[in-house]
């Protein structure tokens, strides 16, 4: 959805609604959660791969406060990126948007769950992957998660991604769209530091 001024909230309400009954976009939603590395994938060339990544702490309260962040989305708490809605359950099939103003345009780009990620074991995970739907900007997917790794107590926040363009305009204009992909994944490793930080500040 493009938009010269902010959709209202009824408008935003009846899109996601609409968006959340449509398959996803790419043909290979859920492809993330065996890709751990830039290396380990099988994707069509055509896609471009992100891969961020960053030391939060150390220790179980530093991970139990790192999933509470994933949980509310806080890895968006960015000042130019908002979700619609924040308070949207961490489910399978649950349904977002993520709204930016970017030169005077309001685009809203709809993405749904594909799975959540909840693992044990020398290396703990949590986390979700949310997939592209048919009217959003890229064709594509998104991993954030947060590990716990016993062996030597670290806690990371891991972001994935792999996208390639979807409609004429995000072509045309692909070569800003890669500046704000990589403006968001720097974003969002501060925002997950940011959300512990307020943990530790506490202690």
């Amino acid at each position: 959805m493009y938009s010269l001024t902010r959709p209202t909230t009824t408008q935003v309400q009846q899109y996601l609604e609409q968006q959340s009954k449509q398959p996803f976009s790419c043909p290979d939603a859920g492809a993330s959660a065996q890709m751990w590395s830039n290396s380990d994938h099988h994707l069509d060339r055509h896609y471009i791969i992100d891969h961020n990544r960053v030391l939060l702490g150390s220790g179980a309260k530093i991970f139990e406060q790192a999933k509470a962040a994933v949980a509310r989305w806080e890895m968006f708490g960015l000042d130019w990126v908002e979700l619609l809605w924040s308070e949207t359950p961490i489910q399978v099939g649950s349904t977002v948007g993520i709204m930016v103003q970017q030169l005077g345009i309001w685009s809203l780009n709809p993405c749904r769950i594909i799975y959540i990620l909840e693992e044990n074991g020398s290396t703990e995970k949590f986390g979700l992957a949310v997939g592209t739907l048919p009217d959003h900007g890229l064709c594509g997917e998104e991993r954030f998660v947060v590990e716990w790794c016993r062996s030597n107590d670290t806690v990371w926040y891991d972001l994935l991604a792999f996208s390639r363009p979807h409609q004429w305009l995000t072509l045309l204009g692909y070569w800003y769209v890669r500046r704000l992909q990589k403006r968001f994944g720097a974003g969002s490793l501060q925002a997950m530091e940011k959300a512990v930080s307020k943990f530790i500040d506490l202690e």
